[in-house]
C-alpha cells in the first residue's frame, strides 16, 4: 500500500510549521521546524489508525494527489 500524502507548510498564524494529512480527517500536527512537523504528524497517523482499527472505523486508502502548479 502506497503511503499517504503529508502537507508541510509555514503558518504565520500558529508561529510555526504545519504538517497535515488530507485522507485522514483532522489528522494534523504542529512543530517548531519541518523536521518536528513532520516527526509529529507520523506519530499522529499511526494514532489516527489505531483508533480508527479499535472503533471498527474504515481506513482510507491513500488517494490526495496534491496539484504542482509552475510559475515560468
Amino acid at each position: 500500500m502506497a503511503d499517504y500524502h503529508i502537507n508541510l507548510f509555514y503558518s504565520d498564524e500558529d508561529g510555526g510549521w504545519i504538517a497535515d494529512i488530507p485522507d485522514l480527517a483532522l489528522c494534523s500536527a504542529f512543530g517548531g521546524t519541518p523536521e518536528e512537523a513532520l516527526r509529529e504528524a507520523m506519530i499522529a497517523k499511526e494514532a489516527w489508525l489505531a483508533a480508527a482499527r479499535e472503533l471498527g472505523r474504515p481506513i482510507p486508502e491513500p488517494r490526495y494527489r496534491p496539484a504542482i502548479y509552475q510559475t515560468a
